[in-house]
């Protein structure tokens, strides 16, 4: 990975931070629980896993990982500590967001005690091998089980498994991918390597597989402006073996974030309402937190190239 991406990477990953510590408040839940809540719910925990991602990985200044701590502060504290998920987790055992949101959290050490003693209740359910999702949501829970140290009974065959019954791990003609498939891509290898700390854990056949056709699919969402997926995209390139990046996508993402650090969903006009724009614009800037965030640890990990 050459300085010149890292260089960049970094850049967008700190303005995107900047701006969802600044705009936070604007993403507390109302009332007391969560019903009726769901985008609200959702764009807590995926703060947590932005701001989780940014202190597990160590590749953050000291004042990072300060905005990182009161994001996860403050989203831990919308869901009562944790509370709000162990009532879900009991009343919907078979609703998986509540595990997957849990593991943001306990990654950098947010734990509740009611949900670590119902977890193994709902592994033991075969809840990872059984529910009716679909596959890279069951790599999803596999994931969260092993992050919250809970995944037993999961072995290297299950794991395996999980993988085949995916878009991705079936090596498909590329060219049928579709918006939605290009998504479950992406989580797909998020899944696999958890967010990238374990390259090695992708199957070679599908490291292959990317390598070859993730440009090509990079270049197709480009022309179509879908900044949130080519975002994700670029994470995947992150957690490859050999992180695969093009200062140019990096550089174009960089040019379009707006100054405050807001990451445009696509290539509609951004509209100026701040509720408008925090709803709308949330979830890209996220990814652009996370982008960043896995290129610059995985450019610790790898040596650095000079650009040329």
């Amino acid at each position: 990975m050459s300085t010149a991406l890292a260089h960049t990477a970094h850049h967008i990953r700190s303005r995107a931070l900047s701006w969802l510590h600044a705009h936070h408040p604007m993403g507390a839940l109302e009332g007391d629980g969560l019903a009726g809540k769901t985008e609200t719910y959702k764009a807590l925990q995926e703060t947590a896993l932005a701001a989780s991602l940014i202190l597990r990985d160590g590749a953050a200044g000291s004042a990072e990982c300060t905005l990182a701590r009161e994001l996860l502060d403050f989203s831990w504290s919308q869901l009562k500590d944790g509370t709000l998920l162990y009532e879900r987790m009991l009343r919907h055992p078979l609703a998986t967001d509540t595990l997957e949101g849990y593991a943001h959290f306990a990654r950098v050490g947010y734990r509740h005690p009611g949900v670590e003693r119902l977890i193994p209740h709902i592994a033991a359910m075969g809840t990872v091998k059984a529910v009716e999702h679909v596959p890279n949501r069951r790599l999803a829970v596999a994931n969260a089980l092993r992050i919250t140290g809970h995944d037993h009974g999961v072995s290297t065959s299950d794991w395996e498994t999980l993988t085949r019954a995916t878009w991705l791990g079936g090596n498909p003609e590329p060219w049928h991918i579709d918006w939605m498939t290009g998504y479950s891509v992406t989580h797909t290898v998020f899944h696999l390597t958890d967010w990238g700390s374990h390259p090695e854990w992708l199957p070679d056949d599908v490291v292959a597989y990317l390598v070859r056709w993730l440009p090509v699919w990079i270049d197709v969402w480009v022309e179509s402006c879908q900044w949130d997926l080519v975002g994700e995209l670029l994470i995947v390139g992150s957690c490859l073996p050999e992180p695969y990046g093009e200062i140019t996508d990096w550089q174009r993402l960089a040019d379009l974030q707006h100054a405050d650090g807001l990451m445009p969903r696509d290539d509609q006009p951004v509209d100026d309402d701040p509720v408008t724009r925090f709803r709308d614009h949330q979830h890209p800037t996220i990814v652009a937190a996370i982008a960043g965030t896995v290129a610059l640890t995985r450019a610790l990990d790898t040596p650095a190239l000079e650009a040329s």
